[in-house]
């Protein structure tokens, strides 16, 4: 069922609609990753000295040159790490377009299902980032303690938090909020286990653009196979 909806997700990248969202989500994407990457770029210049001052040689500006000639390298490292808030905040943006297109290809008898309003999605999508983020800032002591199995941990949480979002985000659109909770406490394995092989993608720079949109495709092929 996990990998079955998987392929479907990737099968309709060939779709028109569903490749014009595809190609707005990765921009929304890179575009929100960017914008995180300028704040933690932001941090660390205000945290870090200007300048160092080598013998012989006198004051040099480092920081500031490694920052502005490492830039692409430094966005490429630390994106691994951004991308999944980056992934939580794409779920009050573009979560609705990809299962409008998914439903509209696999599912038409349907119809559209009812919007969650923009400023409601973005206040849930701000509250989940939150806890997202304290989530994670709490593990970093369970990371350090328990070192080699740091990856894991990391893959387990991430991918139950953002399936849960995701999943319940697609679920409410058919099945309200109270059946949406009920859906996925009743497949919480299941749900978990595609959350955390969305996270994996997620630490693979550059492909981690497209796992927002195909994660979204994903969990709403899950949800339809579910909800029987």
């Amino acid at each position: 069922m996990i990998f079955s909806s998987i392929a479907s997700a990737l099968g309709q990248m060939d779709d028109p609609r569903f490749r014009g969202v595809l190609l707005r989500g990765i921009g929304l994407t890179l575009a929100l990753l960017l914008a995180i990457y300028f704040l933690v770029f932001c941090v660390f210049q205000m945290l870090l000295t200007d300048t160092i001052c080598i013998p012989f040689i006198g004051s040099v500006s480092v920081v500031d040159d490694i920052l502005s000639w490492g830039s692409v390298i430094l966005l490429v490292a630390l994106s691994p790490f951004l991308m999944v808030p980056v992934a939580s905040a794409f779920t009050g943006f573009f979560l609705d377009d990809v299962a409008d297109a998914v439903e509209a290809k696999h599912d038409p008898a349907l119809g559209p299902a009812p919007r969650v309003p923009m400023a409601e999605a973005i206040r849930e999508g701000v509250g989940f980032l939150g806890v997202l983020m304290l989530a994670n800032l709490l593990a970093l002591i369970v990371y350090i303690a328990l070192a080699p199995l740091a990856p894991f941990i990391f893959y387990a949480l991430n991918g139950y938090l953002l399936s849960r979002e995701y999943f319940r985000m697609i679920a409410v659109r058919r099945l309200g909020r109270t059946g949406a909770k009920s859906l996925h406490r009743r497949h919480l394995l299941p749900v978990w286990i595609t959350g955390a092989l969305m996270a994996v993608p997620l630490t693979i720079p550059v492909v981690n653009l497209l796992v927002p949109i195909l994660g979204a495709a994903t969990f709403t092929h899950l949800f339809h196979k579910l909800d029987q």
